[in-house]
């Protein structure tokens, strides 16, 4: 869970690829981890060969209104020492493998329309862009565009 933890941070400090502006503590990491595995939803963890923490990635809930209850959001985060070497297409790969043997119907992923390589990910593995909202997160005092894209089963 430390790995997880640096590996988020490190995003939530210097990326767009959450909204989240504050860290977390390791406490709040684990209370996640706990949540999620509590609800059945799936947590995937890439190491290398040693055993050193690459990535993760999870879905969960897309909304909680029970007729959301076939769709989930995906996350899939790489430490920036390892991206573009391949960790990001197995966990998003472990996380479809997830959902087509759990009852999901729909995979959503909300990106930053800056960042390109995780829009490429997800449409190498069949998601399309169903939405682009505009503005729709402010950080690093800039607003950003929100690409929702979709695979559906």
């Amino acid at each position: 869970m430390p790995a997880i933890l640096d590996i988020y941070n490190h995003a939530v400090l210097h990326t767009t690829a959450t909204a989240d502006y504050q860290t977390q503590t390791l406490e709040q990491r684990n209370q996640w981890y706990e949540s999620r595995v509590g609800k059945g939803f799936p947590v995937y963890v890439a190491t290398d060969s040693e055993g050193k923490v690459l990535g993760w990635s999870s879905y969960g809930p897309y909304h909680t209104r029970h007729g959301y209850r076939f769709t989930v959001e995906d996350s899939v985060y790489v430490s920036h020492l390892h991206h573009r070497k391949g960790a990001g297409r197995k966990l998003l790969e472990a996380l479809i493998e997830h959902a087509r043997g759990n009852e999901v119907h729909a995979i959503i992923a909300a990106i930053d329309s800056a960042n390109e390589p995780s829009i490429r990910l997800h449409a190498a593995f069949g998601f399309e862009q169903v939405a682009l909202m505009k503005e729709l997160i402010y950080k690093f005092d800039r607003w950003l565009d929100v690409v929702y894209m979709e695979l559906l089963f």
